[in-house]
């Protein structure tokens, strides 16, 4: 039997159903435990060949955390190396990784000392291995295990900011284990960045006409000069002024909306979420003063593809000098990707250009080496065009 006003009245039902949604609003989450029980129905992977795990990996002798994420295994491996010292990219990954993992296994690492790797273990007695060397023998260690756990031959490597110091080295020392490196609040020279940071500060000071502002810059110069690391209460100082003035993130003060959302993440406890400001001054202070002298801008050659992803505005780590770097780098391919609408971090800022470039300029990469299921999904996008 065949009812002809059939569509009219299930779009008359359709319509009540979303009129009495309207009427009755949803009640809000009523704690942390509510809220991420959403976000994570919400990410949940469900494909046959889809992989959502969150593990302690053993690493440089200690218990390190790690989230593995994709909707199928077969895809390349993306590990991206959080920055800081202790700035945890894992409890924001959220937001802005869910669309990375249709086409990359995405691995998110709380590095040693920072989020859910230091509250795994007791920091006094993790304080005497936190030193550049033996973090960029942990990056090494983990993508290491990446490779034997996915039996895979190469992997993406992705770096922001501290983690692009790691990144870049282990792209210098392994570029046979790597795709391409990619690097996001790439660091260069840091003395020439934080003197940067400091003119830029000034600038918008004077700009503004901001009297205290330029009175306590003023305090701390000349700031950044020679090789001597920056005082740590100089650094805050600059800090301030430079995430006041959106050198940091562009048109915000500052990472504060990043931060609070860290509380809203499935991967952490309650007792990470508390801890995960507490590591990350830990973190800064056993390593910052070495990481503000580092100079990357040394390195001539990668032997592997080499992907920058900088924010226009970025002073917190200076994309100029990044861009500068680039221009004279060696590597068998290399792109650079302006995000005009960035400060230094990018992935938040300019999430949908993020995903569109890495599936546009990394993942052929991953084809082009005979990798995984990239090729695939490369001729499924095309042939949907």
């Amino acid at each position: 039997m065949r009812f002809p006003g059939l569509p009219f009245f299930a779009a008359l039902a359709l319509c009540a159903g979303i009129a009495a949604l309207d009427a009755q609003e949803a009640p809000p989450p009523a704690n942390r435990a509510a809220a991420i029980k959403i976000i994570g129905d919400l990410r949940r992977i469900v494909t046959p060949e889809g992989i959502e795990r969150h593990e302690k990996v053993r690493i440089g002798g200690i218990d390190q955390w790690v989230s593995i994420r994709g909707m199928d295994k077969r895809n390349p491996v993306l590990l991206m190396i959080h920055g800081g010292p202790g700035w945890v990219a894992m409890p924001t990954s959220w937001y802005f990784q869910r669309g990375w993992e249709d086409y990359f296994t995405v691995v998110q690492w709380d590095q040693r000392g920072a989020g859910s790797t230091y509250a795994a273990n007791d920091p006094a007695a993790v304080a005497p291995t936190m030193t550049p060397e033996r973090m960029v023998a942990d990056a090494e260690e983990m993508v290491a295990w990446l490779r034997k756990e996915f039996e895979r031959d190469k992997i993406f490597v992705l770096g922001h900011s501290w983690g692009s110091y790691l990144g870049l080295e282990v792209a210098r020392r392994h570029p046979q284990w790597l795709y391409a490196y990619i690097g996001v609040g790439q660091v260069s020279d840091m003395q020439a960045s934080e003197r940067e940071g400091w003119r830029f500060d000034m600038e918008e000071a004077q700009k503004a006409g901001d009297a205290d502002a330029i009175k306590e810059l003023r305090s701390i110069a000349p700031y950044a000069e020679g090789n001597r690391p920056v005082p740590l209460a100089a650094l805050q100082l600059q800090r301030k002024w430079l995430n006041h003035y959106g050198g940091m993130v562009y048109g915000r003060n500052g990472g504060e909306a990043e931060a609070a959302a860290m509380a809203l993440s499935p991967e952490y406890s309650d007792r990470d979420v508390n801890l995960v400001f507490e590591a990350a001054d830990y973190s800064v202070g056993k390593l910052l003063s070495q990481v503000l002298t580092l100079d990357e801008s040394k390195v001539e050659r990668l032997d592997c593809p080499l992907i920058l992803l900088l924010g226009r505005h970025d002073h917190n780590v200076s994309s100029h000098l990044a861009a500068a770097w680039f221009e004279k780098v060696r590597a068998p391919s290399k792109r650079l990707v302006w995000f005009e609408h960035s400060a230094h971090e990018v992935m938040i800022e300019e999430p949908g250009k993020t995903l569109v470039s890495l599936v546009q300029y990394a993942l052929p990469l991953a084809a082009k080496d005979g990798g995984d299921t990239a090729g695939e999904i490369l001729d499924d996008r095309s042939s949907a065009r």
